[in-house]
């Protein structure tokens, strides 16, 4: 059975929100009976985008406000 899990890549401050925010990837792990498939990313988040969200300002990509800025990408 496959399982899949966020784990957090990267942890940066954010000047959005103001304090250090994680940058985290939705992972698939294969089922045990298909060891060669190496584990797949299928989605992004970041630990703060609600409260972006909230905040009324476009902020990031990781949000989903802004697709123009990647905060991570410095």
């Amino acid at each position: 059975m496959t399982e899949k899990t966020w784990e957090v890549l990267k942890v940066r401050l954010c000047h959005h929100v103001g304090k250090e925010v994680g940058l985290e990837a939705q992972v698939v792990y294969p089922a045990e009976w298909l060891p060669d498939q190496p584990p797949r990313v299928v989605g992004h988040r970041c630990s703060e985008a609600t409260s972006c969200n909230l905040d009324g300002r476009p902020s990031c990509i990781f949000a989903g406000t802004n697709p123009v800025y990647d905060p991570f990408a410095e």
